[in-house]
């Protein structure tokens, strides 16, 4: 899902780099009032989203796909650590791994940040009373299409891409991924619930 360099004209960078820049100032706020074991987690979540984000596996579409992670972290931690993890994770895999750009990292966090956190970390307080498996299922899912449909909108904003090519390849395909990783966030928060609960009281 990142975005690379050159793909969005620089004036709409621009923007999207301002409501980062604005978004990280008002994320300070929040982080400088947590705990400190809170900065912490930030810290650790930011290496292990950078490395298995990073990391590709076989999908029946016949190309690799990704898992985003930030939906894990948000529901155990939330949307402001979330976001924090995903701006510092996008940060790392530009200026290490070569992936997204630099003119698009507000972008890219916009979708994999901003939209990813918020949107997972209602519909999953939404479904919580309900049932907490399904709100952890629905939560990812609705999350990552929410994000996945952001930079749809971003990429016909751009007019870089057709939007029947779009409808036909990146819904499909993170549609899958949000079904995968959701059912995989249910397993790992499951187990974390188990052996140490009160990380999941934070």
């Amino acid at each position: 899902m990142h975005l690379p360099d050159g793909i969005i004209p620089l004036y709409q960078c621009i923007i999207y780099w301002i409501i980062t820049i604005i978004c990280m100032f008002i994320l300070r706020k929040f982080t400088s009032c947590e705990k400190e074991q809170n900065i912490v987690y930030i810290a650790i979540f930011t290496v292990l989203t950078f490395t298995l984000s990073s990391l590709s596996f076989p999908s029946p579409f016949g190309v690799p796909i990704h898992f985003f992670i930030i939906p894990l972290i948000v529901i155990i931690f939330g949307p402001v650590t979330g976001c924090a993890v995903s701006f510092f994770s996008l940060l790392g895999q530009f200026l290490i791994l070569n992936m997204g750009g630099i003119t698009v990292l507000g972008a890219n966090f916009i979708v994999m940040g901003l939209i990813l956190s918020i949107i997972t970390y209602l519909i999953y307080r939404l479904f919580l009373e309900i049932n907490e498996k399904l709100a952890i299922f629905v939560g990812t899912i609705i999350g990552i299409m929410s994000a996945t449909f952001t930079q749809v909108i971003i990429l016909l904003l751009s007019g870089t891409v057709n939007f029947n090519v779009i409808l036909s390849t990146l819904i499909p395909f993170y549609l899958f991924i949000s079904i995968m990783e959701g059912i995989l966030n249910i397993m790992f928060i499951t187990t974390i619930s188990k052996i140490k609960p009160e990380i999941m009281s934070t």
